[in-house]
């Protein structure tokens, strides 16, 4: 982790993740924990944001079946195959990058999910609840990502 900016109530850091399938859940929850400690943040909010518009970021169960699930449930809703007008090159006037790979499935599955998720850290620790855990999805992958993180509060090193 990089840290960039450190002031008195804030701190940020930006996370680079290595994804290796096309949908993918990686849990992020411990490495946020331990940017909690490391900073010394005893109560405040940690703000997770990615910086990509096909990636995204949620708090749900760490389950296999149900990681399953939910990507199948993404498939059904915004497949792989289906006709999106982002992906016809030829129509598309704007934000085209060299070689790029048709996605429109992973900005749907995207725009279903969010972008961001802020958690409250109190007596030094996220305050998930029994079964949360803290993911990055992966939606068009293999790809290198980064994820945004600002820590704000009271005790931070």
């Amino acid at each position: 982790m990089q840290m960039s900016v450190d002031h008195r109530t804030c701190r940020h850091t930006t996370l680079r993740i290595s994804t290796t399938s096309p949908t993918e859940f990686i849990d992020l929850t411990a490495r946020v924990s331990e940017l909690v400690a490391e900073t010394g943040l005893e109560n405040g909010l940690v703000h997770v944001q990615t910086r990509h518009t096909t990636t995204a970021v949620v708090v749900n169960e760490h389950e296999p079946l149900l990681l399953a699930d939910f990507a199948a449930l993404l498939s059904g809703i915004a497949p792989r195959d289906a006709d999106y007008r982002h992906d016809d090159m030829r129509a598309r006037t704007v934000n085209l990058a060299p070689g790029e790979r048709a996605n429109g499935h992973a900005h749907c599955r995207a725009l279903l999910l969010g972008s961001s998720v802020m958690l409250n850290v109190a007596n030094g620790a996220l305050q998930l609840g029994c079964w949360q855990r803290l993911f990055f999805v992966e939606l068009d992958g293999a790809r290198e990502r980064e994820v945004s993180i600002l820590l704000l509060g009271d005790g931070l090193q």
